[in-house]
């Protein structure tokens, strides 16, 4: 990433700035500088289904959760503001790592904070983990209507590859699947 680097402090990163972003005009913008990464705990559970439970039709469950934090492919990453009340968790991501590949399970951010950049900064992270481990590319599945999240994944690279048929049991829409060669995404890491 070419406007800043990150920092690794014992299981936590943080995103550190080159310079003042070029967004700060803007209003919706969030300071990253105050954003902080770290791996998700049980501590976090509460917090995570809230915004887990706000946004999907069909929210995962708290031992769905425990099953990824237990799970050894599993990677749930949470994303903490410092505001008045001191830290607190802004959104979260959990993806798969999978010999050479990552494949993305799930994003989400708490609603007020929704486009600030939040989500952008956890595929970052992402990437930045899949590609230490040796991942060469990885896949999603989204659905058809949810735009704002497909431009979100083709902002780093995804592509569409393909449909999966009522593959939301809710709904019954479709799913998108997407998928992103990380030799071709240089700038991110």
């Amino acid at each position: 990433m070419g406007n800043g680097s990150w920092i690794q402090e014992e299981s936590s990163f943080h995103f550190i700035p080159k310079t003042q972003n070029p967004d700060t005009h803007n209003p919706n913008h969030m300071d990253m500088a105050k954003v902080r990464i770290r791996n998700m705990s049980a501590d976090d559970l509460d917090e995570v289904i809230k915004i887990e439970r706000i946004s999907f039709p069909t929210p995962w469950s708290e031992e769905m959760f425990r099953a990824e934090l237990r799970s050894p492919i599993s990677r749930t990453l949470v994303a903490e503001t410092e505001g008045n009340g001191g830290a607190a968790i802004a959104g979260y991501i959990n993806f798969w790592l999978v010999a050479d590949e990552f494949h993305l399970n799930s994003i989400a951010v708490r609603g007020k904070l929704k486009r600030k950049g939040i989500a952008s900064v956890l595929m970052r992270e992402m990437i930045r983990i899949a590609r230490r481990r040796g991942c060469v590319h990885g896949t999603l599945e989204v659905r058809r209507s949810n735009l704002a999240a497909r431009k979100l994944y083709e902002k780093f690279g995804f592509t569409m590859r393909g449909v999966r048929p009522r593959y939301y049991s809710d709904t019954g829409e479709d799913a998108i699947i997407m998928w992103v060669e990380l030799d071709e995404q240089e700038g991110i890491d």
